[in-house]
C-alpha cells in the first residue's frame, strides 16, 4: 500500500475507533444513569487542565466536537490540580487531569488520587511515555516532553549592558539583582521540576546554597510556571525561567527574548494525563483519555503555537520544538522526585530555607 494512502487508512480506522469507544462511553453512560438511547447525548466529561489556557480549549472544542460528549473545562497549575485532587478525594469534582508537569502526576499516583488505566495506544507511544505509565501503575501517562530553561529580555540586557547569560551560574550574578522572575514550586510543576533538577545535578547542598543566591535576584515567585516568560517577552523582568516551549511561544509572537539550554545541564518534564478515581463519569473519562492520545489530538498543541515533543510517535513533531538533542538533558529520576515523600520533603525545605528569606 502506498504510504500516503496507509497514512490516511490510519488516520481512518483511529477516529472510527474514537468513535466506537465515544460511543460505548455514551451508551454506558445512559444505560448506568437509566436514560433512553435518546438522552444518552447528555453524557459529559470534567477536566482539570494544566496545559496553556489556548491548547485547553482547543483540545476541550475539538474532542466535543468530534464525540458529541460535552466537556467542561477548568485550568490550573499542575501544583493546584494536585492540592485540588488531595481536597476533592472523598468527593472528586473532576474525571480527566490533561496535562502539567509529571511529577505531581507521579506523586497523586502514588496516593491512589487516580485511576490504573491502561490505554490500548501505549505501544503507539515513545519509551519515555510508555515508562511513565509503568512507572505509576498506569495511573499516568506521559502525553508530551518539555526541557526547562531561561529567557532573556534583548532590550533589558542591553540597556543594562549585561553580559548574555549562558550558565545557570550567571544568574547569581550581582548585575542580576531583582530581574529574575520563577514560579513558585509549591504551586507550579514548571518550578519544581527547577528545584529537582538543581538538586540532582548540583547535590542538594550545593543546590540549596545556590537557590539562596539566586534568591536576591528574583523579583516575583509566580502562582503559573509559564508566567516568567510572558513577564520576560513584556519586557516586566529581565530573565524568566520557565520550560522552553513556553518561551519560544513569546518568541515566535515577536518577543525580543532569547532561550537559553543551560550550559551545566538542565531538567526536563513528561507532561503528563491521569483519570481521577472515583470519576463520576468513568467512562467518557476513558474515551477522552484514549482520544488525547492519538495523532490528531497530539497535534492540537502546534495549532496553538505550543510547541512540546507529542508522546505519540505517529504525531508530527512541530518543526519549532526546542532541539532536545542539541541539549545537555540530566538523567532526571521521575520515580524518585516524583514521589510523596521525596517531593514533600523538598517542597518544605524550599519554604523554610529559601521562601522564607528576606533579601
Amino acid at each position: 500500500m502506498h504510504r500516503n494512502n496507509r497514512r490516511r487508512w490510519t488516520v481512518k480506522s483511529s477516529l472510527s475507533r474514537l468513535a466506537l469507544l465515544a460511543s460505548g462511553a455514551l451508551a454506558a453512560f445512559g444505560a448506568a444513569a437509566g436514560l433512553a438511547p435518546a438522552a444518552a447525548s447528555a453524557a459529559e466529561v470534567v477536566v482539570y487542565c494544566s496545559v496553556n489556557e489556548d491548547w485547553c480549549r482547543e483540545a476541550v472544542t475539538s474532542f466535543e466536537r468530534q464525540t458529541g460528549i460535552k466537556t467542561l473545562m477548568t485550568r490550573k497549575s499542575s501544583g493546584e490540580v494536585y492540592a485540588q485532587l488531595r481536597a476533592e478525594k472523598t468527593n472528586p469534582k473532576a474525571d480527566v487531569w490533561f496535562g502539567g508537569s509529571g511529577d505531581p502526576h507521579l506523586q497523586a499516583a502514588e496516593e491512589g488520587l487516580t485511576e490504573s488505566y491502561k490505554s490500548n495506544k501505549l505501544d503507539e507511544l515513545y519509551s519515555w511515555a510508555a515508562k511513565q505509565a509503568e512507572n505509576s501503575q498506569y495511573r499516568t501517562v506521559g502525553i508530551y516532553m518539555g526541557a526547562l530553561g531561561f529567557g532573556y529580555n534583548r532590550d533589558l540586557l542591553a540597556k543594562r549592558k549585561l553580559t548574555p547569560p549562558a550558565c545557570w551560574s550567571d544568574l547569581i550574578g550581582a548585575g542580576f539583582r531583582d530581574e529574575i522572575q520563577v514560579a513558585d514550586p509549591n504551586s507550579s510543576g514548571t518550578s519544581y521540576t527547577m528545584l529537582a533538577t538543581l538538586v540532582q545535578l548540583m547535590g542538594e547542598d550545593a543546590a540549596f546554597d545556590y537557590m539562596k543566591k539566586l534568591h536576591k535576584n528574583v523579583n516575583q515567585y509566580t502562582k503559573s510556571g509559564a508566567a516568567p516568560a510572558k513577564s520576560a517577552a513584556q519586557g516586566e523582568t529581565m530573565v524568566g525561567i520557565a520550560f522552553q516551549h513556553d518561551l519560544l511561544t513569546e518568541v515566535l509572537a515577536g518577543a525580543p527574548v532569547s532561550i537559553v539550554a543551560p550550559c551545566e545541564g538542565t531538567g526536563y518534564e513528561i507532561g503528563s494525563m491521569s483519570i481521577i478515581k472515583g470519576a463520576r463519569n468513568m467512562e467518557t473519562a476513558k474515551a477522552f483519555y484514549e482520544w488525547a492520545l492519538t495523532p490528531e489530538a497530539q497535534a492540537l498543541g502546534a495549532k496553538v503555537k505550543n510547541y512540546q515533543i507529542p508522546s505519540n510517535a505517529g504525531a508530527p513533531i512541530p518543526p519549532e520544538a526546542p532541539r532536545i538533542d542539541k541539549m545537555k538533558l540530566i538523567s532526571y529520576d521521575f520515580a524518585r522526585y516524583g514521589s510523596t515523600a521525596e517531593r514533600t520533603r523538598l517542597l518544605g525545605k524550599w519554604d523554610r530555607e529559601i521562601k522564607s528569606l528576606s533579601k
